[in-house]
């Protein structure tokens, strides 16, 4: 599974790393570069799978492109970036360093690329061999190809290839054939895996509400939520929909007594979202056309836990949106107990206070803040265990206070204030 995100000069980003755990907590005020992380994971994604690098930026027909395009793809000043995937096997002394270099200058594409295994001793952590499995020449900017490296214990065997597409998607239908070294194979599926398995949620209510055709895939925006639950194999259907009702039973819009999804029509090949609910002695059946924002964004939460493969990484932005906060417990229980069910990972952003409040002290090595440099407006992630001042902070109160209050960024910015000074700022 992916351990951590590494960004160079990528969008405000000048260089910074996000690192993964189960649960990771993604905080920090309006622009201050919160999205352009979670973009990071985006073009990461959608490389694995062999889209062109113009397409993944600047969009075509069938794919959106990124926010900003090209033009935005770079902190102001430079021509390229590079991002790197840091990704864990099953040995936990085994990880394998992904890094992709672009050039956005004209038509994007592919600067540089590398993939390299590392192992650590055990219990000593320090580093006992690492190979680079494959790495690309130096090329002129010119060059319609560039030329990968691929281990062999010489100087590599030269490899041609586009630099439209990734020579990791390139490598993945041999790796899968075991036509590769298996050292090779072996890394390029791991991180293949990993990217293409990450999942960007962003539920849209109003797409909720209409009947969808039975699916196998959840859509980002989860318009097609019915017909995912309503395609499930019977057993894992009626499992999917208890665990709903369970959850969604303890919200304080309505006495909701059952979640379910039916197909209609003659063919029985579409699907729409219902609830029972229970209002004194009456009860009464309502479809997604009359049910909340905040519960159908609760249920596509819910739904991508529960449907999602296993060693999956989702990440939703603005998790408790249209939320109540009062509700900012179950929510984090939903997160919790699921995630570590079904071995998903999750990156979450908030600015709900209540949230965060309902993190507690056991949290806090999991939450990075986004922050921008007020000189050179750049971004950077700092853990927030690694705030000097966390300890006397925590003692005026919780980090939902803190971070409502701005006193978590009056903090950076003193500790920046205090480093350039050489130590003397008080």
């Amino acid at each position: 599974m992916l351990k951590e995100i590494r960004m160079e000069n990528w969008k405000s980003y000048q260089q910074s790393t996000l690192y993964l755990d189960p649960l990771t907590v993604l905080i920090g005020t309006n622009a201050s570069g919160k999205s352009n992380a979670l973009d990071a994971f985006q073009f990461l994604s959608r490389s694995v799978a062999g889209l062109p690098i113009n397409t993944i930026l600047q969009g075509d027909n069938i794919h959106p492109g990124l926010r900003g395009g090209k033009e935005w793809a770079c902190r102001d000043g430079s021509d390229r970036f590079a991002l790197e995937a840091v990704v864990g096997t099953d040995d936990v002394n085994t990880e394998f360093v992904y890094r992709l270099e672009v050039a956005v200058a004209g038509i994007p594409q592919i600067y540089a690329e590398s993939l390299k295994r590392t192992r650590y001793r055990p219990r000593a952590g320090t580093v006992s061999s690492e190979i680079n499995l494959f790495t690309t020449d130096v090329c002129p900017d010119t060059a319609p190809a560039i030329t990968a490296r691929l281990y062999n214990t010489k100087t590599g065997k030269p490899r041609p290839s586009g630099r439209q597409t990734t020579i990791l998607s390139q490598l993945y239908p041999e790796a899968q054939a075991q036509s590769l070294r298996a050292e090779i194979g072996e890394g390029v599926i791991a991180v293949n895996r990993a990217l293409s398995k990450i999942f960007i949620l962003d539920p849209i209510p109003s797409h909720m509400r209409g009947y969808t055709a039975l699916s196998a895939d959840l859509d980002s925006d989860a318009a097609n939520i019915a017909g995912v639950i309503a395609a499930l194999v019977d057993e894992q259907k009626a499992k999917v929909e208890a665990t709903l009702t369970d959850y969604v039973s303890q919200l304080p819009e309505r006495d909701i007594r059952r979640i379910y999804a039916d197909t209609v029509g003659r063919f029985n090949s579409d699907a729409m979202l219902y609830c029972d609910e229970q209002w004194g002695n009456e009860s009464l059946s309502v479809d997604a056309r009359g049910m909340s924002d905040g519960t159908l964004r609760f249920l596509a939460i819910l739904v991508a836990l529960l449907v999602r493969p296993k060693n999956s990484l989702l990440i939703v932005e603005e998790i408790d949106n249209g939320l109540h906060p009062s509700r900012a417990k179950l929510l984090l229980d939903v997160l919790k107990t699921i995630g570590k069910e079904r071995a998903i990972d999750i990156l979450v952003t908030t600015h709900n206070p209540a949230l965060l409040d309902n993190l507690g002290p056991e949290m806090t090595p999991f939450i990075t803040i986004s922050h921008r440099e007020d000189a050179s407006g750049s971004s950077h992630l700092t853990l927030l265990e690694d705030i000097a001042m966390l300890p006397k902070l925590l003692s005026a109160g919780p980090v939902g206070t803190l971070a409502s209050q701005g006193r978590l960024e009056a903090a950076l910015k003193q500790e920046v204030m205090k480093r350039e000074s050489g130590g003397a700022f008080q």
